[in-house]
C-alpha cells in the first residue's frame, strides 16, 4: 500500500489477500465502487474466498440490475459465499436494467435486503457490488444513497491505473475510509451483446421450469412505469414482479395481455400478492433481455417533396415514410397533396392503398402487387389516381379488390366505360368492388371492356370488418362529409417474432420452416406438423412456446374528409382507440373554422382533440389545405397545443419538444 499524491489516498494493488488483510480486518460493510469493466464483481468473489479461508462469513449484494454477477437481471440480489460460490439468499425486483434512471427504487430495494440481514451483519462482512453509474447527477445521487443505506464502513474505489477515482469529491464528503484499488490489467468490460447474452442466460435459467398463470389486473395495484393497458402489444416479454406488502414474492415474464387478463410465465405461484411492478426490462425481438423500446419509437421520417411525374402546379409538401410492426407505409403525395397512403406488408410482398389521389405514379412493380384498395369517398382528389392504377393493371393479374362507401361500383364502372378497350382481349384489368352499407357488404365484379357489372353474393357486416385476411383485418367506420365517407383501421391479429437466442442455443438453422411455422400460427393451426432442420418432427404448439415471441399487432388508422360533428368524433374515436399510428386530416387552421364547417372538414384543433381522446400513440396529421403550403410550422403548432403526440417534422419542432413518448415505454 502507498499514498498517491495526486489524490492523497492510500492505493492498493489488485490482490485480494492483501486487501482483505488491510481493509476487512477492521471494516464489515464495504462498498466496491467504480466504472464498468474495472473488476468489482471479480474482486468481490476473490475477497469472499479469502475470508472463507480465514473462517469468516461473507455476504454480498449485487446492486447492478443490468449486468448482475449473480442473481437475476432486473433485480438486486443478496448472496452468501458458500461452497466456493455465491448462494442466493433473497432478492428485490427493480424490473429495469437501468440503475441510473431508477436509482431511488434501487436504493430502497437494497435497504430491504440489508434490513433482512440486520443481526447477521453484526459479525459478518457485507460487500456491495455497486453498478457502474459514476457520472453526473445519477452517479452522485446513487453513490450517496448506496453509502448511507448500507451504512458503509469503507469504500474500495476501483479505477484504471492512470485515472483518478470517479466522483472523488463526493467520496471524500462521505467518508475518510477510502482505498483506491488499481484495476487488474486483465480487467475488461464485456461488450454490449455479451452482457445481454449473459443476463439472458440468467433469466432463462430462472424461468426454465416455469408455469403459466393469469393475473387479473383489476385485482392488483399496478406500480412502476407500466405501458397503457390499451397498448396490448407493448406488454409481451416485459419483466414484472409480484409483490406483497411491498416485498418481492416472485418475478415473471409477460406472455400476453387480453383486456385486463395478464398471462405470465413464472417459476412458482406465490401464496399471496397485492401489487404488480413493471418498468422497462423486456425480452426483445431477438430473444435477449434488454431495455424496452418506446412503444411509439418505430421509424417515421419526413422527406422532401417528390418531383417525379408531379404536375408543376401541385405542391404536395413533405412525404412521410415509416413503419408500424410488420408493415411499412408511405404518404405518397405528401402532407399537402392528394391523399394516397401506400401500406407494404413486408413479409408477404404485397401492397395495400388507402385512397387513390392523383399526383404521382406508383412504380409498376408496386402497382402490380396491390391487392386491396380502400377508398374513403369518390371526390376527385381521393379517386382521381384510379387511371394511373388502371393502366398499370393491364395484363394477366388477379382481380384487384376495392372497398368504399355506397355507389363506389358505379364510379368504377364509369371510369372503365369512358375508355375504348377494343384491343385489350384477355389482358383486361379486373376488379372486385365492395360497398359498405349499414348492415351488409354489397359486392360487384367489373372488367374492362365488359358492359356488365356483375353482382356477387352479399356479406353480412359484423363489427365493421370489411376484410378478414391471414394475419390482419380491415375495419371501417362510416362518417359524414356532407356525403358518406369511410375511415379505416388496419388491425394485425398478431406479430410473430423468432427468438434468435433459442435458435442458436438449440443449433437450429433459419429456413423456410420458420415461414411455415408463422403461417400456421397466424391461421391458429397449433396441431400442424413442423419438420425441424435436424430432421426432428414436432407440432406447432410444442415448438412455438419457447421459439416465438408473439405480440398483438399495432393498429394503424386512416381518416380523412369528415365534418367536426359530435357523432363523427364519437365514431372515429372508437375506431382509433389505442391506435399506434393515426393518420388524420387537419385540413384547416382555426382561423378558417367557418370554411371547415362549410366544406365538412376537420380543423387542426379538432384533429388533435380526437387523437388525444382516442389515446393514440402517435398522430400523423395530413391533407392540409394548399393555402398553408408556405406556413406548415403554424399548422403543426396548432395541433401540438392540443395533442402532445403529434409527430412533427424535425425542423419544425418547438424547443424542448421531442417525438418520443417516454410514458409509452
Amino acid at each position: 500500500m502507498y499514498s498517491d499524491i495526486r489524490h492523497n489516498l492510500p492505493v492498493l494493488a489488485y490482490r485480494a489477500a492483501d486487501i482483505a488483510t488491510i481493509v476487512l480486518m477492521h471494516n464489515r460493510r464495504i462498498l466496491l465502487y467504480g466504472p464498468p469493466g474495472v473488476g468489482k464483481s471479480t474482486l468481490a468473489a476473490q475477497l469472499a474466498h479469502e475470508l472463507n479461508k480465514a473462517g469468516r462469513s461473507c455476504y454480498c449484494i449485487c446492486a447492478d440490475p443490468g449486468s448482475p454477477a449473480f442473481g437475476f437481471p432486473g433485480a438486486v440480489s443478496l448472496a452468501r459465499w458458500q461452497s466456493d460460490d455465491w448462494q442466493i439468499r433473497s432478492y428485490e425486483a427493480i424490473c429495469s436494467l437501468n440503475a441510473g434512471r431508477f436509482r431511488l427504487p434501487l436504493v430502497l430495494a437494497i435497504r430491504h435486503l440489508v434490513q433482512s440481514l440486520a443481526q447477521s451483519l453484526d459479525y459478518d462482512v457485507l460487500l456491495i457490488d455497486a453498478p457502474g453509474v459514476v457520472r453526473g447527477v445519477a452517479g452522485s445521487e446513487l453513490l450517496q444513497g448506496l453509502f448511507e443505506v448500507v451504512a458503509a464502513d469503507a469504500v474500495l474505489a476501483l479505477t484504471a491505473a492512470d485515472r483518478h477515482p470517479a466522483l472523488l469529491d463526493e467520496l471524500r464528503n462521505l467518508t475518510d475510509q477510502i482505498f483506491v484499488v488499481q484495476a487488474s490489467v486483465e480487467a475488461k468490460r464485456p461488450g454490449k451483446r455479451s452482457r445481454a447474452r449473459q443476463r439472458t442466460m440468467l433469466w432463462n435459467n430462472y424461468l426454465k421450469h416455469g408455469i403459466e398463470h393469469t393475473v387479473d389486473l383489476a385485482q392488483v395495484n399496478i406500480i412502476g412505469t407500466p405501458p397503457p393497458l390499451g397498448e396490448a402489444s407493448a406488454w409481451p416479454g416485459r419483466q414484472i414482479a409480484l409483490l406483497n406488502r411491498n416485498q418481492t414474492q416472485v418475478m415473471a415474464e409477460v406472455k400476453h395481455l387480453h383486456g385486463k387478463q395478464l398471462t405470465v410465465r413464472l417459476p412458482y405461484l406465490p401464496h399471496a400478492f397485492d401489487s404488480l411492478l413493471i418498468r422497462d426490462a423486456q425480452r426483445s425481438l431477438n430473444g435477449l433481455v434488454e431495455t424496452a423500446i418506446p412503444f411509439a419509437a418505430e421509424p417515421l421520417e419526413y422527406l422532401p417533396p417528390s418531383t417525379v411525374n408531379r404536375p408543376p402546379q401541385q405542391n404536395g409538401g413533405m412525404r412521410i415514410i415509416g413503419r408500424v410492426g410488420q408493415i411499412d407505409f408511405c404518404l405518397v403525395n405528401g402532407i399537402f397533396g392528394d391523399p394516397l397512403l401506400h401500406v407494404r406488408l413486408r413479409q408477404q410482398r404485397r401492397s395495400l392503398l388507402f385512397d387513390l389521389g392523383e399526383g404521382v405514379r406508383l412504380p409498376a412493380r408496386i402497382a402490380h402487387q396491390v391487392t386491396d384498395i380502400f377508398i374513403s369517398h369518390a371526390h376527385i382528389d381521393h379517386i382521381g389516381g384510379f387511371m394511373m392504377l388502371l393502366r398499370s393493371r393491364i395484363g394477366k393479374f388477379p382481380p384487384c379488390r376495392l372497398y368504399g362507401p355506397p355507389g363506389l361500383a358505379q364510379h368504377i364502372k364509369g371510369f372503365l366505360q369512358g375508355i375504348l378497350w377494343d384491343r385489350i382481349g384477355e389482358r383486361a384489368p379486373c376488379f372486385e368492388v365492395t360497398e359498405m352499407h349499414t348492415d351488409r357488404l354489397l359486392r360487384f365484379r367489373l372488367q374492362a371492356g365488359q358492359e356488365a357489372c356483375v353482382q356477387l353474393d352479399e356479406v353480412k357486416l359484423e363489427a365493421g370488418v370489411i376484410l378478414q385476411d391471414t394475419g390482419f383485418r380491415i375495419r371501417a367506420q362510416m362518417l359524414d362529409h356532407h356525403t358518406p365517407v369511410l375511415a379505416y383501421a388496419f388491425e394485425p391479429t398478431k406479430e410473430i417474432n423468432i427468438r434468435k437466442d433459442y435458435l442458436q442455443a438449440h443449433n437450429l438453422k433459419p429456413g423456410p420452416w420458420l415461414a411455415q411455422l408463422k403461417k400456421h400460427l397466424l391461421a391458429e393451426n397449433d396441431r400442424a406438423i413442423i419438420t425441424l432442420p435436424d430432421g426432428m418432427v414436432t407440432n406447432v404448439a410444442a415448438i412455438a412456446t419457447d421459439l416465438t415471441l408473439i405480440k398483438p399487432g399495432k393498429k394503424l388508422v386512416y381518416a380523412t374528409d369528415l365534418a367536426d360533428t359530435v357523432d363523427n368524433r364519437r365514431r372515429l374515436q372508437a375506431l382509433a382507440r389505442y391506435a399506434h399510428t393515426f393518420f388524420c386530416e387537419a385540413c384547416f387552421m382555426e382561423t378558417d373554422v367557418s370554411q371547415a364547417a362549410r366544406t365538412g372538414h376537420l380543423t387542426t384543433r379538432a384533429c388533435g382533440e380526437i387523437a388525444t381522446a382516442a389515446e393514440v400513440a402517435r398522430l400523423v396529421p395530413f391533407h392540409f389545405s394548399q393555402r398553408y403550403a408556405d406556413k406548415p410550422q403554424q399548422v403543426y403548432d396548432e395541433i401540438h397545443t392540443v395533442c402532445s403526440r403529434v409527430v412533427m417534422p424535425p425542423l419544425l419542432q418547438p424547443i424542448g419538444i421531442t417525438n418520443e413518448q417516454d410514458e409509452l415505454t
